[in-house]
């Protein structure tokens, strides 16, 4: 039995997340439906982040147990051959048997990227969320800076999470310009469901008011979703980089 790594990226906008679900197509059941076919053998990858409908990847990380004698390249090529346009392999390799995606992570990153201008792109609307109001960049970079440490971020946590624990440690909170786009990351141990997207609409939410880093404190405190800002939209949201214990 042999465990192959998978390093996948893929545009969310035609998937219901990650996690196989029965109200539609998602990235999980498209990459397992393709190595089924290129295997003749039912496998069930594991991914390290179940990202929500609408959400990208640019370095989502999965793992898969197989009996397949076909190198991790092949494995790889074949994969992408079956695979639609909107999901790549961009890396394939075999690792020890105790590796496990989700459970093996040391941390996740997120970026949420907002165009900052006065009109749309045709070209960016599936990747970008469109905010006509100037974002002061310096402001927001240090709301987003309150949140690093360890604590509870249940005020973040949307419905639906299958996580009892609400404690995280969230490493790196960001934020900066490059042009017409804002950029927001988020670099931490553990994520809870819908936490990024929640934490964008309070940093919305708190941007232009006094004491906004106070207001985040006593948002924290509340442990009450309601209190905190409303969910920014899932198309501006993708994961980044998933890092393990011994990456370089």
């Amino acid at each position: 039995m042999r465990n192959i790594k998978l390093t996948i990226e893929y545009d969310g906008t035609n998937y219901h997340g990650w996690q196989i679900q029965p109200n539609g197509i998602t990235v999980q059941e498209a990459i397992q439906n393709a190595l089924t076919t290129l295997t003749k053998v039912e496998s069930r990858i594991t991914g390290a982040g179940r990202t929500d409908s609408g959400v990208h990847a640019a370095g989502q990380v999965a793992n898969f147990e197989t009996n397949s004698k076909m190198s991790a390249q092949v494995l790889q090529k074949g994969l992408n051959s079956l695979l639609p346009e909107d999901i790549v392999i961009v890396n394939a390799v075999d690792v020890p048997l105790e590796f496990h995606a989700r459970f093996s992570a040391a941390s996740r990153t997120y970026r949420y990227t907002v165009l900052n201008r006065e009109y749309p792109s045709t070209f960016l609307r599936g990747t970008t969320y469109f905010c006509p109001r100037r974002i002061n960049v310096s402001h927001a970079h240090r709301i987003c800076n309150a949140l690093v440490g360890k604590r509870d971020f249940s005020s973040f946590q949307c419905s639906g999470s299958e996580r009892t624990n609400s404690i995280c440690e969230i490493y790196e909170a960001c934020c900066w310009s490059e042009g017409d786009l804002v950029y927001f990351q988020v670099k931490a141990d553990a994520f809870l469901r819908g936490m990024v997207r929640s934490i964008i609409g309070t940093i919305f939410k708190l941007h232009d008011t006094n004491n906004p880093i106070a207001q985040l404190y006593d948002i924290l405190d509340a442990h009450d979703r309601s209190v905190a800002g409303p969910s920014a939209p899932a198309h501006g949201l993708s994961l980044i980089a998933v890092k393990y214990h011994g990456d370089a």
